[in-house]
């Protein structure tokens, strides 16, 4: 006998006398991204499963169903039109995708993300200085490798992610005012209490 064995989802689910169902080639990842966008299965529509199912005394799948369906007698129902609904929006977007926009997309991805994303200070010191009403410019090289970013007028500035903060005291000591960010799904957000 083997030290390590592999029980697929599918063998699990017969072991524990489980429904399985057979799904057509990639419509389980369209419905995972519709359900994600329609949040049809978060704890608002179908409970706090984690809690649920520490509640539950019964042994079998059969009495989990029907224990779970008198606390939720809606809840399949209502999370099932959630994505429903998105899928009826896929549909109606799917038609309007063709080489072009799939081209642009593509495009949009590996050149313009990619740049903005690798590019963000300066959109940072630009921000930052008009809001203020004064000028930027981005560090030179011998200005980068003592930790500073850019200036924002005179004043030298380092642009660091959130997630500095608390590595902060791992790592070299910066003498200059820190500029926090915090990248977000639509952009990013600039914290200023340092520099101002």
């Amino acid at each position: 006998m083997k030290n390590r064995i592999k029980i697929p989802f599918k063998e699990v689910k017969e072991l524990l006398g489980s429904e399985t169902f057979d799904f057509p080639k990639y419509s389980t990842q369209i419905l995972n991204l519709a359900n994600q966008n329609a949040q049809g299965t978060r704890p608002a529509v179908v409970g706090q499963m984690s809690d649920l199912i520490q509640e539950f005394t019964g042994k079998s799948i059969k009495e989990w169903e029907k224990w779970y369906m008198q606390k939720h007698p809606d809840a399949i129902e209502n999370a099932a039109l959630k994505i429903r609904e998105m899928v009826d929006n896929f549909r109606i977007v799917m038609s309007q995708i063709d080489d072009d926009m799939i081209k642009n997309w593509v495009k949009d991805l590996v050149i313009i993300k990619t740049f903005i994303g690798l590019k963000f200070q300066e959109a940072i010191l630009s921000k930052v200085s008009s809001l203020i009403g004064t000028t930027y410019r981005l560090a030179t090289p011998s200005e980068e490798s003592i930790g500073i970013d850019g200036f924002i007028g005179d004043q030298p500035v380092s642009i660091k992610p959130d997630t500095y903060k608390i590595k902060r005291s791992l790592q070299e000591k910066i003498d200059v005012k820190l500029i926090y960010y915090t990248k977000v799904k639509d952009g990013i957000t600039v914290d200023l209490k340092e520099m101002l």
